[in-house]
C-alpha cells in the first residue's frame, strides 16, 4: 500500500475514552474444489524501506511559563523570590505506545472452569471465563487426554461480525488439529464477541491487553490443580490470524517470554498502512486520525528488534483483504534483524485459507510448534 497521509493531531484535556468493538472483516471467498498449487516457501527476501509520510507539525498546547514574582519589601531583608512550576502536558495516545505496554504489568485473578464443552474423543473441551481491564472475557480451551504436561498454545482469531460470532467459529478447526497433536489451546473470544464483554480497543491495544493478562495467567495456573494443571509454562506459543495477527505482534514486542509465533494473514506491523487502507483501523472501530509523532510510537514496525520468538509468517497470494506484501515487507524486516523467520506464501489462496490450502496451513502450524515448543 502506497499513500501518504498528514494527521492532524486531537488533542485532549481530559481523559480519553474510546468504546469501540469489533475488528477486520475477512471476506470469505468462494470455496474451490479443485486442488491448489503447493505453497511457496520463501528463503530469501528483499527489505523494502518502512513507509514514509509526511509529519504534520502539530500547534503546541501552551504551558504555564515560570515568572519570576518581585514583591516590595519594607525592610532591608529581601523576600524570597516564587517560581511558578510549568504543568506538564499530558499526552493523550500515551496509553497506546509499545514502551507503555512493556512498562505494565499483567494477570491478576483466575482462569475459572464454565463446564465442558462439546468435543473430540482425543481431547476435552472447556469454556472459561476471566477478568481483563474491569471486563468478563470467555472463549475455550483445549485439553489433550494424558497426563501431560503440555505446551500451550494462545490463538487469537480475526474478525467476524460480532453478531453473527459463535464461541467454536472458524478457527475451531486450527485450535483442533493443534490439540489432536499434543497441545493445549487457549482460545478467547476477543473484546466484544459474545459472551464477552465489549470495551474500548482503539487499534486493538484493548486486546491486547487481553491477551497479555490471559497468557500471564496461564503460566501462573499451569501445573496447578484445574484447569491448566495438564500445562507447562515453560513452553508457550501464539497464533493470530488477521487482526488477531497484529494483537501478537504487539505481544511478541512486550513478552520476551514467548517461545514461537506463528502469524496467518496478519494486518501490517504499520498502523499508517491500516488506517489508509481500511475503511476503520483495521479492526472494525471508527477510523481516528493520529499525528506521525503517535503513531511512531504505537506501531509494531518501529520496534521490530524486541522480538526475540522465532516466528512464522502464512499468508495467501490471492488475499483481496490484507495485502500479501504487507507480510512480504514483514518477513524480509525479521530476517534482516537476524530474527528466527519462516515465510510461506499460498498460490490462490484467499484471506481465510480453503480446501487444501487450509490443510497445508494446519500442517504447517503442527509443524512449526512442535519444533519450537516441543
Amino acid at each position: 500500500m502506497n499513500g501518504k497521509a498528514v494527521f492532524p493531531i486531537i488533542l485532549a484535556f481530559s481523559t480519553l475514552s474510546f468504546l469501540f468493538s469489533g475488528c477486520l472483516t475477512p471476506t470469505p471467498a468462494a470455496a474451490e474444489n479443485r486442488e491448489l498449487p503447493q505453497p511457496q516457501v520463501q528463503t530469501s527476501v528483499i527489505t523494502q524501506t518502512p513507509t514514509v509520510t509526511a509529519t504534520f507539525i502539530p500547534t503546541p498546547i501552551p504551558s504555564l511559563t515560570p515568572t519570576r514574582r518581585v514583591s516590595a519589601t519594607r525592610t532591608p531583608t529581601p523576600v524570597p523570590t516564587l517560581t511558578q512550576t510549568p504543568s506538564p502536558t499530558s499526552d493523550p495516545f500515551e496509553d497506546y505506545y509499545i514502551d507503555t505496554l512493556a512498562g505494565r504489568n499483567y494477570g491478576g485473578g483466575v482462569i475459572q472452569d464454565e463446564g465442558n464443552l462439546n468435543s473430540a474423543g482425543s481431547f476435552t473441551r472447556k469454556l472459561f471465563k476471566y477478568r481483563s481491564e474491569g471486563l468478563d472475557l470467555y472463549g475455550f480451551i483445549n485439553i489433550p487426554r494424558g497426563t501431560g504436561p503440555f505446551p500451550v498454545i494462545l490463538m487469537l482469531h480475526g474478525h467476524v461480525t460480532p453478531e453473527d460470532y459463535a464461541t467454536l467459529d472458524y478457527s475451531t478447526r486450527y485450535a483442533d488439529a493443534l490439540t489432536e497433536n499434543g497441545f493445549i489451546v487457549v482460545h478467547p473470544n476477543l473484546r466484544g464477541y459474545a459472551p464477552s464483554e465489549g470495551g474500548g480497543n482503539l487499534l486493538g491495544i484493548g486486546d491486547t491487553l487481553d491477551a497479555l493478562n490471559l497468557l500471564s495467567l496461564v503460566r501462573s495456573q499451569a501445573g496447578q490443580a484445574g484447569i491448566l494443571e495438564k500445562a507447562d509454562a515453560g513452553k508457550v506459543g501464539v497464533w493470530g490470524h488477521s487482526m488477531g495477527g497484529g494483537i501478537v505482534l504487539r505481544m511478541l514486542e512486550v513478552d520476551p517470554d514467548i517461545d514461537a509465533a506463528m502469524l496467518y494473514a496478519s494486518v501490517s506491523a504499520d498502523e499508517n498502512l491500516n488506517l489508509n487502507h481500511f475503511d476503520d483501523d483495521g479492526r472494525g472501530n471508527k477510523k481516528l486520525r493520529f499525528p506521525e509523532q503517535a503513531l511512531e510510537k504505537i506501531s509494531p514496525i518501529y520496534f521490530l528488534e524486541r522480538i526475540q520468538a522465532p516466528v512464522s509468517i502464512q499468508h495467501g497470494e490471492s488475499d483481496s483483504v490484507v495485502p500479501v506484501e504487507w507480510s512480504r515487507d514483514l518477513c524480509s524486516r525479521l530476517t534482516e534483524l537476524g530474527i528466527e523467520t519462516e515465510c510461506v506464501y499460498y498460490p490462490g489462496q484467499p484471506h481465510t485459507f480453503q480446501n487444501s490450502g487450509d490443510t497445508r496451513l494446519i500442517a504447517q502450524s503442527v509443524a512449526f510448534f512442535s519444533k519450537y515448543l516441543k
